[in-house]
């Protein structure tokens, strides 16, 4: 029987700091990754046309023989992933509901900042989860879209990159958060420096490693041979292999771009 694998899609490359977490903790799993390259952000778009994209995502993904499906994206797991679990009966697991429980568990104060796209805090999935979990909890939000550009560009440790860390997270500092969601999976690129802005004093919540239990259930804990990689883009592999190397301190061997839409070709 063929081996099937773990798949991935995020609109990307912030998601592979969700591939590094699963590779690291299940290194006999095969796993796909997609980065939707050609229409990132995801996060300025509409909620019709993140579910559109999300759709064609999964549908590619669906053909490469998984088992379980991840939506590394937080602006596609907090808006698509009902209408994604109705094309599959194999598990669909997104980043939201992870990274909650996370942020529930370590916050002692019950102040809890969220920073993501505009669709992710626009959409208000977290703060609906957070309160489903504890209906007292004071909650921040922010919007951080200038973060994506950073990290894509690989501007991880410039002067601009503090200034802007700055400018968008002095209001948590105002409102005495003890716990900030990383809410899109670009942004623990950007981790080090964060934490350095809050002078450690503040808990990440990295949904890459949150979401490990919640994928655990459908893994096993085969001994075969280390697991195999691949990787898929719809535009700029250069690009995508550069900051894959970086992410991940690893070079990527297996990239293949592919066109998605109404149907799709690989290249």
């Amino acid at each position: 029987m063929e081996k099937k694998s773990i798949g991935i899609f995020d609109s990307g490359v912030g998601g592979l700091t969700v591939f590094k977490s699963i590779r690291e903790h299940f290194p006999h799993e095969d796993i796909i990754y997609f980065g939707d390259t050609a229409r990132v952000p995801y996060g300025p778009k509409s909620k019709h046309t993140v579910i559109n994209y999300s759709i064609q995502n999964t549908r590619f993904l669906l053909q490469q023989n998984i088992k379980v499906l991840i939506i590394a994206c937080n602006t596609s797991s907090a808006v698509a992933i009902p209408y994604l679990q109705k094309m599959t009966n194999i598990p669909v697991l997104g980043v939201i509901i992870p990274g909650s429980e996370e942020a529930v568990s370590l916050s002692k104060s019950g102040n809890i900042g969220i920073i993501g796209t505009e669709g992710t805090i626009n959409s208000n999935a977290y703060k609906t989860e957070l309160l489903k979990l504890n209906p007292n909890l004071q909650i921040f939000s922010q919007p951080c879209p200038l973060f994506v550009s950073l990290v894509e560009e690989g501007w991880i440790d410039k002067k601009v990159t503090y200034d802007i860390i700055s400018e968008y997270l002095s209001v948590f500092k105002e409102n005495n958060i003890d716990t900030l969601i990383l809410g899109c999976t670009h942004y623990p690129v950007l981790k080090d420096a964060i934490n350095s802005f809050f002078a450690g004093k503040v808990n990440l919540v990295d949904s890459s490693e949150a979401i490990i239990k919640h994928i655990e259930p459908f893994v096993g804990n085969s001994q075969q041979a280390k697991g195999k990689d691949l990787f898929y883009v719809s535009d700029n592999e250069a690009k995508f292999m550069k900051i894959a190397n970086m992410i991940l301190e690893k070079e990527i061997t297996v990239l293949k771009k592919v066109t998605l839409g109404e149907s799709w070709f690989v290249e």
